[in-house]
Protein backbone atom coordinates (compact mmCIF):
# COMPACT_ATOMS: atom_id res chain seq x y z
CA UNK A 1 0.00 0.00 0.00
CA UNK A 2 2.82 2.40 0.90
CA UNK A 3 4.44 1.87 -2.48
CA UNK A 4 1.19 2.45 -4.31
CA UNK A 5 0.59 5.65 -2.38
CA UNK A 6 4.14 6.82 -3.05
CA UNK A 7 3.72 6.22 -6.77
CA UNK A 8 0.46 8.19 -6.70
CA UNK A 9 2.20 10.99 -4.82
CA UNK A 10 4.83 11.20 -7.49
CA UNK A 11 2.11 11.67 -10.09
CA UNK A 12 0.39 14.32 -8.00
CA UNK A 13 3.59 16.28 -7.53
CA UNK A 14 4.44 16.14 -11.22
CA UNK A 15 0.92 17.14 -12.18
CA UNK A 16 1.14 20.37 -10.18
CA UNK A 17 3.29 21.88 -12.92
CA UNK A 18 1.87 22.87 -16.28
CA UNK A 19 2.41 20.36 -19.05
CA UNK A 20 5.38 21.23 -21.28
CA UNK A 21 5.13 21.89 -24.94
CA UNK A 22 6.31 19.24 -27.39
CA UNK A 23 9.52 20.01 -29.29
CA UNK A 24 9.07 22.89 -31.74
CA UNK A 25 8.06 21.57 -35.14
CA UNK A 26 8.42 24.61 -37.35
CA UNK A 27 10.85 24.69 -40.24
CA UNK A 28 12.77 27.66 -38.80
CA UNK A 29 16.52 27.13 -38.84
CA UNK A 30 19.26 28.93 -37.04
CA UNK A 31 21.39 31.11 -39.30
CA UNK A 32 24.56 29.55 -37.94
CA UNK A 33 23.73 26.18 -39.46
CA UNK A 34 24.63 25.59 -43.09
CA UNK A 35 21.35 25.22 -44.99
CA UNK A 36 22.78 23.30 -47.93
CA UNK A 37 24.64 20.93 -45.64
CA UNK A 38 21.50 20.37 -43.54
CA UNK A 39 19.65 19.43 -46.71
CA UNK A 40 22.43 16.95 -47.46
CA UNK A 41 21.98 15.38 -44.01
CA UNK A 42 18.26 14.93 -44.58
CA UNK A 43 18.80 13.58 -48.09
CA UNK A 44 21.23 11.00 -46.75
CA UNK A 45 18.81 9.99 -43.99
CA UNK A 46 16.00 9.55 -46.53
CA UNK A 47 18.22 7.34 -48.68
CA UNK A 48 18.76 4.99 -45.73
CA UNK A 49 15.20 3.66 -45.32
CA UNK A 50 14.40 6.24 -42.67
CA UNK A 51 10.77 6.84 -41.69
CA UNK A 52 11.26 9.64 -39.15
CA UNK A 53 14.08 12.16 -38.82
CA UNK A 54 14.40 15.12 -36.45
CA UNK A 55 17.20 17.55 -35.72
CA UNK A 56 16.46 19.88 -32.80
CA UNK A 57 19.03 22.38 -31.55
CA UNK A 58 18.44 24.53 -28.47
CA UNK A 59 14.69 23.92 -28.72
CA UNK A 60 14.41 24.84 -32.40
CA UNK A 61 13.61 22.28 -35.09
CA UNK A 62 16.20 22.36 -37.86
CA UNK A 63 14.83 19.35 -39.74
CA UNK A 64 11.65 17.33 -39.48
CA UNK A 65 10.81 14.63 -41.99
CA UNK A 66 8.41 11.69 -42.06
CA UNK A 67 8.78 9.40 -45.05
CA UNK A 68 6.30 6.61 -45.88
CA UNK A 69 7.35 3.01 -46.04
CA UNK A 70 7.73 1.74 -49.61
CA UNK A 71 5.42 -0.99 -50.84
CA UNK A 72 7.82 -3.92 -50.94
CA UNK A 73 8.09 -7.24 -49.12
CA UNK A 74 10.72 -6.07 -46.60
CA UNK A 75 8.69 -3.00 -45.70
CA UNK A 76 5.50 -5.00 -45.30
CA UNK A 77 7.31 -7.33 -42.90
CA UNK A 78 8.68 -4.33 -41.01
CA UNK A 79 5.20 -2.83 -40.76
CA UNK A 80 3.74 -6.09 -39.44
CA UNK A 81 6.43 -6.48 -36.80
CA UNK A 82 7.24 -2.93 -35.71
CA UNK A 83 4.53 -0.43 -36.72
CA UNK A 84 1.57 0.25 -34.40
CA UNK A 85 -0.26 3.02 -36.20
CA UNK A 86 0.32 6.36 -37.85
CA UNK A 87 -0.04 9.89 -36.50
CA UNK A 88 -1.98 12.64 -38.29
CA UNK A 89 1.30 14.23 -39.46
CA UNK A 90 2.55 11.00 -41.04
CA UNK A 91 4.82 9.91 -38.19
CA UNK A 92 4.74 6.17 -37.52
CA UNK A 93 4.34 4.74 -34.02
CA UNK A 94 7.11 2.17 -34.02
CA UNK A 95 8.40 -0.45 -31.62
CA UNK A 96 11.83 1.11 -31.23
CA UNK A 97 13.54 -2.12 -30.12
CA UNK A 98 16.35 -1.64 -27.61
CA UNK A 99 15.75 2.07 -27.24
CA UNK A 100 13.29 0.88 -24.61
CA UNK A 101 16.29 0.05 -22.43
CA UNK A 102 17.28 3.69 -22.16
CA UNK A 103 13.78 4.67 -21.05
CA UNK A 104 13.83 1.87 -18.47
CA UNK A 105 17.13 3.25 -17.17
CA UNK A 106 15.36 6.55 -16.48
CA UNK A 107 12.50 4.74 -14.73
CA UNK A 108 14.95 2.87 -12.51
CA UNK A 109 16.66 6.15 -11.67
CA UNK A 110 13.31 7.72 -10.77
CA UNK A 111 12.60 4.67 -8.59
CA UNK A 112 15.91 5.20 -6.82
CA UNK A 113 15.03 8.86 -6.24
CA UNK A 114 11.73 7.75 -4.70
CA UNK A 115 13.46 5.31 -2.35
CA UNK A 116 11.76 2.31 -3.96
CA UNK A 117 14.82 0.74 -5.59
CA UNK A 118 18.37 0.12 -4.40
CA UNK A 119 20.51 -0.99 -7.34
CA UNK A 120 23.07 -2.51 -4.97
CA UNK A 121 20.56 -5.11 -3.80
CA UNK A 122 20.29 -8.52 -5.49
CA UNK A 123 17.70 -8.83 -8.23
CA UNK A 124 16.18 -11.73 -6.29
CA UNK A 125 15.30 -9.37 -3.43
CA UNK A 126 12.70 -7.86 -5.73
CA UNK A 127 11.47 -10.69 -7.95
CA UNK A 128 12.27 -13.80 -5.93
CA UNK A 129 14.80 -16.57 -6.48
CA UNK A 130 15.23 -18.96 -9.42
CA UNK A 131 14.66 -16.27 -12.03
CA UNK A 132 17.88 -17.39 -13.75
CA UNK A 133 19.47 -20.71 -14.62
CA UNK A 134 22.51 -20.04 -12.44
CA UNK A 135 23.04 -21.67 -9.06
CA UNK A 136 21.34 -20.01 -6.08
CA UNK A 137 24.69 -18.57 -4.92
CA UNK A 138 25.61 -17.27 -8.39
CA UNK A 139 22.16 -15.74 -8.85
CA UNK A 140 22.29 -14.06 -5.44
CA UNK A 141 25.45 -12.22 -6.52
CA UNK A 142 23.64 -10.51 -9.42
CA UNK A 143 22.55 -7.04 -8.37
CA UNK A 144 20.14 -4.67 -10.09
CA UNK A 145 23.20 -2.65 -11.08
CA UNK A 146 24.55 -5.57 -13.11
CA UNK A 147 21.40 -5.76 -15.27
CA UNK A 148 21.68 -2.01 -15.91
CA UNK A 149 25.35 -2.31 -16.89
CA UNK A 150 24.99 -5.48 -19.01
CA UNK A 151 27.49 -7.36 -16.88
CA UNK A 152 25.24 -9.84 -15.09
CA UNK A 153 27.58 -12.71 -15.97
CA UNK A 154 24.72 -14.65 -17.56
CA UNK A 155 24.40 -16.10 -21.04
CA UNK A 156 21.28 -15.40 -23.11
CA UNK A 157 19.75 -18.64 -21.79
CA UNK A 158 20.32 -17.17 -18.30
CA UNK A 159 22.91 -19.77 -17.37
CA UNK A 160 26.14 -18.79 -15.63
CA UNK A 161 29.09 -17.55 -17.68
CA UNK A 162 31.17 -15.28 -15.46
CA UNK A 163 31.09 -13.65 -12.05
CA UNK A 164 28.66 -10.74 -11.93
CA UNK A 165 30.29 -7.41 -12.70
CA UNK A 166 33.32 -8.85 -14.50
CA UNK A 167 32.26 -9.19 -18.17
CA UNK A 168 30.24 -6.99 -20.55
CA UNK A 169 27.69 -8.93 -22.57
CA UNK A 170 24.69 -7.20 -24.14
CA UNK A 171 22.05 -9.54 -22.77
CA UNK A 172 18.46 -8.58 -23.58
CA UNK A 173 16.75 -11.52 -21.77
CA UNK A 174 18.63 -10.63 -18.57
CA UNK A 175 17.85 -6.92 -18.97
CA UNK A 176 14.13 -7.66 -19.27
CA UNK A 177 13.96 -8.63 -15.59
CA UNK A 178 14.37 -4.93 -14.78
CA UNK A 179 10.75 -4.52 -15.84
CA UNK A 180 9.75 -6.97 -13.12
CA UNK A 181 11.97 -5.13 -10.64
CA UNK A 182 10.09 -1.92 -11.43
CA UNK A 183 6.73 -3.59 -11.02
CA UNK A 184 7.57 -5.38 -7.76
CA UNK A 185 9.25 -2.32 -6.24
CA UNK A 186 6.38 0.02 -7.07
CA UNK A 187 3.41 -2.31 -6.79
CA UNK A 188 2.21 -1.16 -10.22
CA UNK A 189 2.24 -2.51 -13.75
CA UNK A 190 4.96 -1.28 -16.09
CA UNK A 191 2.63 0.75 -18.31
CA UNK A 192 1.21 2.54 -15.27
CA UNK A 193 4.67 3.26 -13.84
CA UNK A 194 5.81 4.62 -17.19
CA UNK A 195 2.89 7.04 -17.32
CA UNK A 196 3.00 8.09 -13.66
CA UNK A 197 6.73 8.64 -13.57
CA UNK A 198 7.63 9.78 -17.08
CA UNK A 199 5.58 9.61 -20.26
CA UNK A 200 2.21 11.15 -19.34
CA UNK A 201 3.67 13.92 -17.22
CA UNK A 202 6.17 14.78 -19.97
CA UNK A 203 3.63 14.91 -22.81
CA UNK A 204 4.99 11.73 -24.40
CA UNK A 205 1.39 10.85 -25.19
CA UNK A 206 2.18 8.58 -28.15
CA UNK A 207 4.47 6.34 -26.09
CA UNK A 208 3.40 3.04 -24.51
CA UNK A 209 4.13 -0.64 -24.11
CA UNK A 210 2.70 -3.19 -26.55
CA UNK A 211 2.81 -6.96 -26.74
CA UNK A 212 5.12 -7.96 -29.54
CA UNK A 213 4.04 -10.29 -32.37
CA UNK A 214 4.79 -14.00 -32.33
CA UNK A 215 8.04 -13.54 -34.26
CA UNK A 216 9.54 -12.08 -31.07
CA UNK A 217 8.10 -14.72 -28.76
CA UNK A 218 11.42 -16.38 -27.93
CA UNK A 219 13.72 -13.38 -27.51
CA UNK A 220 13.08 -13.07 -23.78
CA UNK A 221 11.60 -9.56 -24.01
CA UNK A 222 8.02 -9.86 -25.25
CA UNK A 223 6.89 -6.25 -24.68
CA UNK A 224 8.01 -3.44 -26.96
CA UNK A 225 8.19 0.29 -26.36
CA UNK A 226 6.08 1.95 -29.05
CA UNK A 227 6.68 5.64 -29.65
CA UNK A 228 7.25 8.41 -32.19
CA UNK A 229 10.22 10.58 -33.13
CA UNK A 230 8.75 13.60 -31.33
CA UNK A 231 8.24 11.64 -28.13
CA UNK A 232 11.82 10.38 -28.29
CA UNK A 233 12.90 14.00 -28.71
CA UNK A 234 11.02 14.89 -25.51
CA UNK A 235 13.05 12.23 -23.69
CA UNK A 236 16.16 13.84 -25.16
CA UNK A 237 15.02 17.25 -23.90
CA UNK A 238 14.73 15.88 -20.36
CA UNK A 239 18.37 14.82 -20.63
CA UNK A 240 19.44 18.23 -21.95
CA UNK A 241 17.46 19.93 -19.17
CA UNK A 242 19.34 17.88 -16.56
CA UNK A 243 16.31 15.87 -15.54
CA UNK A 244 13.63 18.54 -15.83
CA UNK A 245 10.69 19.11 -18.13
CA UNK A 246 10.77 22.24 -20.26
CA UNK A 247 8.61 24.04 -17.66
CA UNK A 248 11.18 23.33 -14.95
CA UNK A 249 9.38 20.50 -13.13
CA UNK A 250 11.85 17.79 -12.12
CA UNK A 251 11.47 14.25 -13.45
CA UNK A 252 14.75 12.67 -12.28
CA UNK A 253 17.55 13.97 -10.11
CA UNK A 254 20.83 15.19 -11.52
CA UNK A 255 22.60 12.65 -9.35
CA UNK A 256 20.75 9.79 -11.00
CA UNK A 257 21.38 11.21 -14.49
CA UNK A 258 25.09 11.42 -13.71
CA UNK A 259 25.02 7.80 -12.53
CA UNK A 260 23.23 6.66 -15.70
CA UNK A 261 25.84 8.32 -17.91
CA UNK A 262 28.92 7.24 -15.97
CA UNK A 263 31.08 4.73 -17.89
CA UNK A 264 31.04 1.22 -16.47
CA UNK A 265 34.08 -0.81 -15.51
CA UNK A 266 33.41 -3.55 -18.06
CA UNK A 267 32.71 -1.28 -21.05
CA UNK A 268 33.64 2.44 -20.92
CA UNK A 269 31.37 3.08 -23.93
CA UNK A 270 28.34 1.98 -21.91
CA UNK A 271 26.64 3.50 -18.90
CA UNK A 272 23.36 2.23 -17.50
CA UNK A 273 21.51 1.16 -20.64
CA UNK A 274 22.83 4.17 -22.59
CA UNK A 275 25.79 4.28 -24.99
CA UNK A 276 28.59 6.80 -24.39
CA UNK A 277 31.08 8.35 -26.80
CA UNK A 278 33.99 9.51 -24.64
CA UNK A 279 36.05 6.35 -24.26
CA UNK A 280 39.29 4.99 -25.68
CA UNK A 281 37.60 1.74 -26.72
CA UNK A 282 34.19 0.11 -26.92
CA UNK A 283 32.66 -3.36 -26.81
CA UNK A 284 29.64 -3.73 -29.05
CA UNK A 285 26.59 -6.01 -29.14
CA UNK A 286 26.96 -9.75 -29.73
CA UNK A 287 28.47 -12.84 -28.19
CA UNK A 288 32.24 -12.50 -27.88
CA UNK A 289 32.06 -9.00 -29.39
CA UNK A 290 35.65 -7.82 -29.83
CA UNK A 291 37.11 -4.75 -28.20
CA UNK A 292 37.30 -1.91 -30.71
CA UNK A 293 39.80 0.85 -30.17
CA UNK A 294 38.65 4.45 -30.36
CA UNK A 295 35.34 6.15 -29.68
CA UNK A 296 32.03 4.52 -30.50
CA UNK A 297 31.28 7.16 -33.18
CA UNK A 298 34.53 8.96 -34.00
CA UNK A 299 32.93 11.91 -35.83
CA UNK A 300 30.36 12.63 -33.12
CA UNK A 301 31.14 14.95 -30.20
CA UNK A 302 32.70 13.25 -27.21
CA UNK A 303 29.74 13.99 -24.96
CA UNK A 304 27.21 12.34 -27.28
CA UNK A 305 24.73 10.15 -25.39
CA UNK A 306 22.96 7.49 -27.43
CA UNK A 307 19.79 5.44 -27.03
CA UNK A 308 20.15 2.84 -29.77
CA UNK A 309 17.82 0.13 -31.05
CA UNK A 310 17.80 -2.54 -33.73
CA UNK A 311 16.85 -1.41 -37.24
CA UNK A 312 19.07 1.64 -36.66
CA UNK A 313 16.74 3.47 -34.28
CA UNK A 314 18.66 6.43 -32.90
CA UNK A 315 18.29 9.05 -30.22
CA UNK A 316 21.45 11.16 -30.00
CA UNK A 317 21.73 13.80 -27.28
CA UNK A 318 24.71 16.19 -27.30
CA UNK A 319 24.69 18.47 -24.24
CA UNK A 320 27.58 20.63 -25.44
CA UNK A 321 25.63 21.52 -28.61
CA UNK A 322 22.14 21.46 -27.02
CA UNK A 323 21.41 19.05 -29.85
CA UNK A 324 18.92 16.20 -30.28
CA UNK A 325 18.87 13.92 -33.33
CA UNK A 326 16.23 11.22 -33.79
CA UNK A 327 16.08 8.59 -36.50
CA UNK A 328 13.45 5.83 -36.86
CA UNK A 329 12.79 3.35 -39.65
CA UNK A 330 14.20 0.21 -41.16
CA UNK A 331 17.83 -0.89 -40.95
CA UNK A 332 20.05 1.47 -42.92
CA UNK A 333 21.72 -0.10 -45.98
CA UNK A 334 24.92 1.79 -45.10
CA UNK A 335 26.45 -0.25 -42.28
CA UNK A 336 28.57 2.75 -41.33
CA UNK A 337 25.43 4.83 -40.91
CA UNK A 338 26.32 6.39 -37.54
CA UNK A 339 29.70 7.65 -38.69
CA UNK A 340 28.45 8.94 -42.07
CA UNK A 341 25.50 10.70 -40.45
CA UNK A 342 27.74 12.47 -37.96
CA UNK A 343 30.24 13.47 -40.61
CA UNK A 344 27.39 15.21 -42.43
CA UNK A 345 25.94 16.70 -39.26
CA UNK A 346 29.26 18.20 -38.19
CA UNK A 347 29.70 19.63 -41.68
CA UNK A 348 26.34 21.37 -41.29
CA UNK A 349 26.85 22.48 -37.69
CA UNK A 350 28.15 25.94 -36.73
CA UNK A 351 31.90 26.12 -37.22
CA UNK A 352 33.86 27.51 -34.32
Amino acid sequence: MFRTLLAASLLALASCAAAPDAPTTTSTRQDTWNEAALAEVSSYAQSQKTTGFLIIQDGKTLAKHYWPLPDDAASRTFRANFVHGEQHDGALREDVASQQKSLVALLIGIGVDAGLIDIERPVSDYIGSRWSNATPFQEREIKVRHLLEMNSGLKEDLSFDAAAGTKFFYNTPAYAFLKQVLEKASGQKLWIISQLWLTKISNMHSTGWEQRPAVFADVGNPTGLVTTPEDLAIMGEIILNRGRKSNGARIISEAQLDAIFAPTSTNPAYGRLWWLNDSSYSINVGANAPRREGRLIPSAPRDTLSALGAQDRKLFVVPSMKLIVVRTGQAAPDRDFNEKLWQLLMKAAPQH
